[in-house]
């Protein structure tokens, strides 16, 4: 049985105590508190004392994010809160690197390259396709719906599967990688299931689409979401700091799958849970006579067996595998022990 998420600025508080301004706040008046033989005097110093130490941490403190070169947590300059207004006001750097992340855009860029203006990367087409201003724009505008011939049972229904595996770990931090357009981020915000979402994609202009359709929800853009630039090979938060991983349509497309999921159990605290959909490039139940064309016309992208899914996860020490596969669709789920 799931149990109630607890509310966000506690369980914000207790992980990530830069997050939650409010609960600092409440916080340090208890420990002001002092027993009757102190002085009115020496109160008023402690509050005064502690109201500067607010303000301090208000402005400057250690954030969920982390350098995505050495892993060390960054050091947060600006306003708290996992919200988009507060961390495009916010600037980000890592003490051991010396190296600064900004939001100059409408999303964080926490990549390597970040900042660099005379590196260009080029990644495999499967990547740079959907970083086409083009594809970002028709991705929910017919392209997404087209994978219903291939098994997808569609987006309301996907996101009901993958609530459903999300059960545990329901209160926590969920980051949607290579979330696209947010299709599945919007309706993790809109849910109330989770105390932040993070829209996470190697895309800048899926992103910008992203921030678009946000723009466009009231009660979204109040939310407790971010947009992140990042790669799925190197991403950007501590060891064992988020609580839910969700990958929608998006193992195929990353350049390699093994190292992808293994950053990915990486980032998983105790008990995360990991939740992906996929192509596979054929099924059990497929004819042998078939498998052959079926591994020559999908070989420019990362289709996987349905056994070899199952082998990537716990070869990344992933547990507790389940999966729902129809026609090509894969749905999958696997827990950090």
């Amino acid at each position: 049985m799931a149990i109630a998420p607890p509310s966000l600025h506690k369980y914000l508080y207790a992980k990530y105590p830069c997050v939650s301004h409010d609960f600092r706040f409440r916080h340090s008046l208890r420990f002001s508190c002092r027993p009757f033989r102190f002085t009115a005097r020496a109160s008023s110093t402690v509050s005064l004392e502690t109201d500067l130490s607010i303000q301090k941490n208000q402005t400057e403190g250690t954030d969920l994010f982390s350098c995505p070169v050495c892993y060390e947590p960054l050091i947060r300059k600006g306003p708290p809160g996992l919200n988009l207004a507060a961390i495009y006001r916010s600037g980000f750097k890592c003490k051991q690197c010396d190296k600064s992340y900004s939001s100059k855009d409408t999303y964080l860029d926490l990549t390597v390259t970040a900042g660099l203006r005379d590196y260009t990367e080029v990644k495999p087409a499967g990547t740079e396709l959907f970083r086409s201003p083009f594809v970002s724009f028709v991705y929910e505008r017919g392209w997404r719906q087209n994978f219903n011939r291939r098994g997808f049972p569609g987006p309301d229904e996907e996101f009901r599967m993958a609530q459903e595996y999300f059960k545990p770990v329901e209160g926590g931090i969920l980051v949607d990688v290579s979330c696209g357009s947010g299709l599945f981020s919007r309706k993790f915000v809109k849910s109330g299931t989770y105390s932040g979402v993070i829209a996470l994609d190697f895309s800048e202009n899926m992103l910008r689409q992203c921030n678009d359709f946000i723009e466009q929800d009231a009660s979204i853009l109040a939310s407790n979401i971010a947009l992140v630039r990042a790669d799925v090979s190197r991403l950007p938060f501590s060891s064992g700091s988020v609580d839910a991983v969700h990958a929608g349509a998006a193992l195929h497309c990353w350049p390699s799958p093994l190292n992808a999921v293994a950053e990915i159990s990486r980032i998983l605290r105790s008990g995360g849970v990991f939740v992906g959909s996929t192509f596979v490039r054929y099924t059990s139940s497929t004819p042998r006579i078939i498998r052959p064309f079926r591994e020559r016309i999908l070989q420019n992208y990362s289709y996987l067996t349905e056994e070899e899914i199952e082998a990537l996860c716990t070869s990344c020490g992933l547990t507790n595998y389940t999966r729902n596969i129809q026609q090509s669709f894969i749905m999958f789920s696997a827990q950090k022990p």
